[in-house]
């Protein structure tokens, strides 16, 4: 169900829910971390220095379309990263961000290429996934960041920022979260394999093209 669809309690109660499972599978820790989801009269967002694992539903925060917060707790710094989505990209309904710990151990160690920090190594990397760029260090709610974004948003499903970790979109809260998730997973088995696993044949990629109309 799309958040078009859903009450603003309906989304207050699935930002919770999202944010205990992720803090609970260890995604994020401590006050790190935001989620974000589109109303009819603006969004919701988690407030800042909020635990996504122990989030009142009633106190998440809510801002206006013109960016004004309107009620809830503060909203969290990386409001303008958020909105950047949903002003160029207009049927995402949610972002989701983690510091997720293999993800940030990545833009450490070294990204696959600046472009695709990963390499397609799994069907449902490819699939839930995609493309995903990095986006070189900024202090946390730099208005950089989200002029980035911007530029992105329409083309990829999400991107990684050195040192903080994914920011990823999608139709609902629970399916940007779940693609953090495949995203996270993929980076675990890329970091953990020696040596480092094959991509995909281009012939394997079509396949998964003409089968899923998957965009690779």
């Amino acid at each position: 169900m799309s958040s078009r669809s859903m009450t603003e309690n309906a989304l207050r109660e699935e930002i919770a829910r999202t944010g205990a499972d992720l803090y609970q599978r260890r995604y994020t820790v401590g006050s790190a971390g935001n989620i974000s989801a589109r109303l009819e009269d603006g969004w919701l967002i988690t407030p800042t220095d909020a635990c996504l694992g122990h989030l009142d539903p009633a106190a998440i925060s809510k801002v206006n379309q013109a960016g004004e917060w309107i009620g809830g707790d503060k909203p969290s710094k990386t409001l303008a990263l958020h909105r950047a989505v949903y002003d160029h990209h207009p049927s995402m309904q949610a972002v989701v961000h983690t510091h997720s710990t293999h993800l940030v151990a990545l833009t450490l160690a070294g990204v696959w290429h600046e472009n695709d920090v990963l390499p397609p190594i799994t069907p449902y990397y490819v699939m839930k996934v995609g493309h995903i760029p990095l986006i070189p260090y900024c202090r946390p709610g730099d208005p950089a960041v989200a002029l980035r974004v911007r530029e992105l948003a329409g083309e990829v499903r999400g991107v990684l920022l050195e040192r903080l970790g994914p920011v990823m979109w999608g139709s609902s809260v629970s399916q940007a979260a779940w693609a953090i998730e495949e995203f996270e997973e993929t980076a675990r088995l890329w970091l953990m394999t020696e040596p480092r696993p094959a991509a995909l044949s281009e012939a394997q990629l079509e396949e998964l093209r003409t089968v899923f109309a998957v965009r690779w």
